[in-house]
């Protein structure tokens, strides 16, 4: 391949989910109502928490964060899906597709490790009830928010580094519908040794890591739940992890599913399918399940229609 080739790329072609003409108008209307009602649902969310002062505890102001991420998420892939389903083109250029990389890398990221911390603040408050109020204070919550944007936006900056040294080839095709990292260096003309050793090794601290802190934090949960002698107390203790373990088992799972559907098939459509799954309808389930399964939440839901309606 000549150099010219490989250093003059300007944009990608996304493949999309299907090449099938007649099935495009479905594709965008399926997507469009998936985006409007993640947005939707968790911009309720957002607006419950802040409306309502008895949801004004670590716990929701964490969830508040997470339904905040879940819309930005989603916003860095389906938007520019939509909009090339609409004009029947496929391109996107070399900036939009890295910065696109990156902001997956962001988002998924911080989902990643929102659920993590959401899993220590549930540890404390089963485990140290009485130094809960202590420990979890405005001030520690907000720094650890603060400190999962600043690890993320560096790991994920790191790799868009790496990725700016990789040369494309000129049309070069992306089989996905979205830049996602694993597929960019997979097409990539020049060789991708480090960046592979890099990423996996990045993959692993970053995924590992927080899942490990999730075990353990239930594992002294459940511990601490065989202590109680009574069943209220130990049903009412649990009941607040519901949501979460939802949520979590919702997150890992799609995203395990992903990864073995790409190990174990060799056809690019089918793990872009399955990607849809954890990019876009774990967002949009996120509110719906905190909401159905959660008093405190449906209550304010609730305040917040009747305050809605009696505006009108």
């Amino acid at each position: 391949m000549e150099t010219d080739n490989q250093t003059k790329v300007s944009e990608f072609l996304l493949m999309g989910l299907s090449e099938e003409l007649e099935l495009q108008s479905f594709l965008f209307g399926l997507f469009l109502f998936m985006y409007l009602l993640t947005v939707l649902g968790n911009l309720l969310i957002i607006l419950a928490i802040s409306s309502d002062s008895h949801l004004h505890n670590p716990m929701y102001f964490f969830l508040s964060n997470l339904s905040f991420v879940d819309i930005c998420f989603i916003t860095t892939t389906v938007p520019k899906m939509l909009v090339n389903i609409q004009t029947q083109r496929k391109d996107i250029s070399y900036i939009g597709c890295l910065t696109q990389v990156y902001f997956f890398m962001v988002f998924a990221g911080l989902d990643n490790l929102l659920l993590t911390v959401m899993a220590y603040d549930r540890f404390v408050a089963i485990c140290h009830p009485l130094h809960y109020t202590v420990i979890m204070n405005p001030r520690f919550c907000g720094l650890l928010v603060l400190m999962a944007w600043v690890i993320i936006f560096w790991a994920s900056l790191l790799h868009i580094l790496l990725m700016m040294h990789l040369n494309f080839c000129i049309a070069t095709e992306i089989p996905h519908f979205f830049c996602e990292l694993a597929q960019m260096i997979k097409v990539a003309c020049s060789d991708t040794f480090i960046i592979n050793i890099i990423m996996y090794v990045m993959t692993a601290l970053l995924v590992m890591c927080p899942l490990t802190g999730i075990l353990f934090s239930y594992s002294q949960i459940v511990s601490s739940l065989m202590k109680m002698s009574s069943a209220g107390g130990k049903y009412k203790a649990f009941s607040t992890c519901g949501s979460h373990l939802s949520v979590v088992s919702l997150f890992y799972g799609t995203g395990l599913g992903v990864y073995l559907s790409s190990a174990v098939t060799h056809s690019s459509q089918r793990s872009s399918i399955a990607s849809v799954m954890y990019t876009v309808v774990t967002p949009m389930l996120n509110p719906f399940i905190y909401s159905l399964r959660n008093k405190d939440v449906k209550g304010a839901l609730g305040r917040l229609f009747s305050k809605a309606a009696s505006c009108l």
